[in-house]
């Protein structure tokens, strides 16, 4: 899982950056190791079909929809030949359905429609980029359901792939991005996917300014998970807890 592609993002997003260089030099460790990228949609396609997976399946995602992964990343991924997913924030991105509170520059809509004509799949993750389960069924349905909707208006078919703002989802939100029409959804974990995850909560890997190439060649084997991600799956928990206590407390008596 990657965000912002970039020399000097801001600051709202440069933990969860990459520079230009690491992501070629990560690019380059995924191909001299095997791998096959392939989209989120062909994965979830493949286990609900029983078709066979290529050798050394990954998935290479971006969230949010950053500019730089147009500028910098998608000429990588054209070198070596390589699927990928990108998941774009509707209300983020420049043009005629922009929101503001964009963190960094983010792509503009030729520049995702480009995207998708090299076979970069294009997927949802929300319209305005809020913690959905502190939502009401409204405001949930459009965030979902209307994030779909400018996709497809702009793109000529709708998403078929959801990712979760801030990776986080529970059974209230999964069910309303089912509804929405996105067929799988993936959330972070900082695991490795698996099938017996179900197709709306499929886990990733964060990829940040700090990853090194070492590092990264560990984690794309799944070795290190725990260690690496440790803090990760505390503050995961406590949040989890202090949503839910958010979430109670708003309900009416």
């Amino acid at each position: 899982m990657y965000h912002a592609v970039g020399h000097r993002p801001a600051d709202r997003v440069y933990g969860l950056s990459v520079s230009p260089g690491a992501f070629r030099t990560q690019m380059e460790i995924l191909a001299r190791r095997g791998f096959t990228p392939l989209t989120t949609a062909a994965l979830a396609g493949s286990w609900r079909t029983g078709r066979p997976l290529p050798p050394r399946p990954v998935l290479i995602t971006f969230d949010d929809g950053y500019e730089g992964v147009h500028r910098y990343a998608l000429p990588v991924l054209a070198e070596h030949g390589f699927a990928a997913t990108v998941f774009v924030t509707t209300g983020w991105l420049r043009g005629g359905h922009d929101e503001g509170g964009a963190p960094d520059t983010m792509l503009d809509w030729g520049q995702v429609r480009e995207l998708a004509s090299t076979g970069v799949e294009i997927g949802g993750h929300s319209h305005t980029h809020p913690q959905l389960d502190q939502l009401d069924g409204a405001a949930l349905r459009a965030e979902t359901a209307g994030c779909r909707e400018i996709a497809a208006a702009e793109l000529g078919a709708p998403p078929a792939s959801f990712a979760y703002p801030y990776g986080y989802s529970t059974r209230r939100v999964r069910r309303a991005v089912r509804a929405a029409g996105f067929a799988q959804s993936l959330a972070v974990g900082n695991a490795l996917a698996r099938r017996r995850q179900g197709p709306y909560a499929l886990e990733r890997v964060t990829v940040r300014r700090r990853t090194g190439a070492a590092e990264f060649a560990r984690l794309v084997e799944g070795r290190a998970l725990a260690r690496s991600f440790a803090v990760d799956r505390v503050l995961t928990k406590g949040f989890a807890v202090v949503r839910g206590a958010r979430r109670v407390r708003r309900r009416p008596g």
